[in-house]
């Protein structure tokens, strides 16, 4: 594959790109973020830390960073982070070598205080009215009841035979 069918391939929308604010980490976001985030995992060691926080640019310049990516390191867009192909895992250390903990951080993403956004995953997190897409185009999409995981069990109970009635008709079967 050529350098330029590789960037139209990931060019190309998926279905998954129209769900607003999320960056899904797929195959093609790992290949672009992969030195975004081999210097976010590099924050692991006490040393790099160190390094970092003494001259960021500087210690930047180890990576084969897009401009982009450094751009969001230094300016410490964690939204911007995940589409430049940033792990929201990886990306979380670059939080904590600031002393931020992972809620902190998905209260920036979220344009919301730390205060407010622990509220809200405590009541259940976002609605998912007005999130569904960005072109609208699921907007009077009505999601599917959910099944208790009593009634999970119930159906798959009378839909299949647990294996105590496996071994029933087994031992009772004419082959030895």
């Amino acid at each position: 594959m050529t350098a330029a069918e590789a960037s139209a391939k990931e060019a190309k929308e998926k279905e998954y790109d129209d769900i607003p604010g999320t960056f899904v980490f797929d195959a093609d976001r790992s290949r672009r973020g992969y030195h975004l985030n081999m210097f976010c995992m590099s924050l692991m060691k006490a040393e790099n830390r160190r390094a970092f926080k003494e001259n960021e640019a500087s210690y930047l310049d180890r990576f084969a960073l897009t401009p982009e990516q450094r751009e969001a390191i230094l300016t410490r867009d964690y939204n911007r982070m995940l589409e430049l192909g940033g792990n929201i895992y990886f990306t979380a250390k670059l939080g904590a070598t600031d002393g931020h903990s992972f809620q902190h951080i998905a209260a920036i993403m979220t344009g919301s205080t730390q205060e407010d956004y622990a509220k809200m995953m405590l009541a259940g997190g976002r609605s998912i009215e007005g999130n569904r897409s960005k072109s609208g185009r699921d907007a009077a999409a009505k999601p599917a009841p959910r099944r208790t995981a009593a009634k999970s069990a119930k159906t798959r109970a009378k839909s299949s035979p647990g294996p105590t009635a496996k071994r029933a008709k087994k031992a009772g079967s004419k082959r030895g």
